[in-house]
């Protein structure tokens, strides 16, 4: 029968670009696995793993992998705990030298002047849903080229690096997205911005900005982006405490792109018209002039239903508000 023999003693490693710290590392055999609690003070979500020395430290294995519980990506602040599952992993642990490692990680803040992108290969999908208001309906056929859209939304420090200021509500935490700007802000910021980088930015239409959103060519049919639980993809109304969050700190839907459901909502080109028959996902540079904008995603604030890949808001571009912000398109060359 294998055998587990072991000496607890833990080391403990935090390194991140922001403020992670742990403490209070606990160790206990139970059974044959190994469970591991530690106290995690961070500010925003992290990456927690677990690393283990044979030689009192001197050598250390790569990170443990038949690891479960608050181990892993997107990891919040807190009392937690992770189980070891050791025979899954060797046939024995034998010593006296045991040594653990515990390390959070933190999300590297963005550069103020990147603006990482994510290549959406063209194609056909359907756009919108037959389980929502008027507004959405009918479901309907939409085809979009092939383009480059944000990774993530454009954080307050990227929006400071062009614009020198910061109009954000929750000012503070560059990494957040910006908000409390209106469309014709962000058009200008667009238009400063490539004056600078020498590239041609802008706004999603509504079309590209939904098929991004559920996923392009690699869509799994999700109500949200990347996941049916929005918890897993998503700040919005049950669990942002009232607030925005670093970028990327939830899960990305099927193209690796970030909180296209919740956190902020977000400014399309579009000018608002009422449903798919009198042309939605359609840009209209010419139409007349109409007081409306377009708004995706849901946010912070809202219920779950908001945060649907499918549901349009509308807003006064002159207008600016708390759960509003923005991401980049960058067309295909």
């Amino acid at each position: 029968m294998k055998k587990i023999v072991f000496q607890i003693v833990l080391s403990v490693l935090c390194f991140s670009a922001q403020a992670q710290k742990v403490s209070n590392i606990r160790a206990e055999q139970a059974g044959q696995d190994i469970l591991l609690k530690y106290s995690l003070e961070t500010t925003s979500p992290c990456e927690i793993s677990v690393l283990l020395s044979q030689d009192n430290g001197l050598t250390w294995g790569s990170a443990l992998k038949n690891v479960s519980g608050d181990v892993g990506k997107n990891i919040s602040a807190g009392e937690k705990s992770i189980t070891w599952k050791v025979l899954e992993e060797r046939d024995q642990l034998v010593g006296s030298k045991i040594k653990f490692k515990v390390i959070a990680v933190g999300k590297k803040a963005l550069a103020p002047a990147d603006h990482e992108m994510v290549f959406v290969e063209g194609g056909t999908f359907q756009m919108g849903s037959n389980a929502g208001k008027a507004v959405v309906r009918p479901v309907h056929a939409e085809s979009v080229g092939s383009f480059n859209i944000g990774k993530y939304e454009v954080t307050q420090a990227q929006w400071k690096a062009i614009m020198g200021n910061n109009p954000s509500g929750f000012s503070g935490c560059d990494n957040c997205p910006v908000e409390n700007v209106t469309w014709n802000d962000v058009q200008v910021f667009i238009e400063k911005l490539n004056m600078q980088s020498k590239k041609n930015y802008r706004l999603p239409t509504e079309a590209e900005w939904e098929y991004a959103a559920k996923g392009g060519r690699s869509s799994k049919d999700y109500s949200y982006s990347g996941s049916e639980n929005i918890t897993l993809v998503g700040w919005y109304g049950a669990n942002s405490a009232g607030k925005t969050y670093d970028v990327g700190s939830k899960l990305a839907n099927e193209l690796g792109i970030y909180d296209m459901s919740g956190n902020v909502y977000e400014w399309c080109s579009d000018l608002f018209v009422n449903n798919a028959a009198s042309g939605m996902g359609m840009v209209a540079p010419s139409a007349p002039p109409v007081p409306m904008r377009v708004l995706r995603g849901g946010s912070w604030v809202d219920g779950g239903k908001v945060c649907r890949t499918a549901f349009r808001a509308t807003f006064d571009p002159a207008k600016s508000n708390y759960f509003s912000g923005f991401r980049l398109l960058l067309p295909v060359e």
